[in-house]
């Protein structure tokens, strides 16, 4: 009797994360990064078809997280296109928030499907454990382009 309660309330919880994913999204990345996820030609890169991109790549996870909390500046390059938008910190937001944001553009717009197997949830714990870094958003974009990205 009590795995299906304990199942239930699991089912639960990670659909209030990916809500709360959802809305953080809509509040303060979609302006940029479009609706669908976009992107905006030359200043912002899209996360839709992109994100699992850079999950897949050594060092791309915590690019990821590095960048929300951080926030990045320099030119970089995503399928050929280049992007040279400076992107904001958001490190006001709290852990948990920042590992919805990023479950959420690790599986909107068809990104899901393109996740490596055996990919795991962002955790509140690993966005904490990056926050002792204290990185300047042009050091973010320096390492974002030592990343082999396909």
């Amino acid at each position: 009797m009590k795995q299906p309660i304990l199942w239930v309330l699991w089912l639960s919880l990670a659909a209030a994360m990916a809500q709360t994913g959802t809305a953080l999204y809509q509040q303060n990345c979609v302006f940029c990064h479009g609706e669908n996820g976009q992107g905006r030609p030359g200043a912002f890169p899209p996360q839709a078809g992109h994100t699992p991109d850079l999950i897949r790549v050594s060092g791309g996870r915590i690019q990821l997280i590095n960048t929300l909390l951080y926030g990045m500046q320099g030119e970089i390059t995503v399928k050929g296109q280049k992007y040279n938008g400076v992107m904001p910190a958001f490190a006001q937001l709290n852990d948990e928030q920042i590992a919805g944001i990023l479950n959420y553009i690790s599986s909107a717009w068809g990104n899901d499907k393109a996740l490596p197997q055996g990919f795991k949830l962002f955790t509140a714990a690993e966005i904490a454990a990056a926050r002792v870094a204290r990185l300047s958003p042009q050091q973010v974009g320096a390492n974002r382009s030592k990343l082999s990205i396909p």
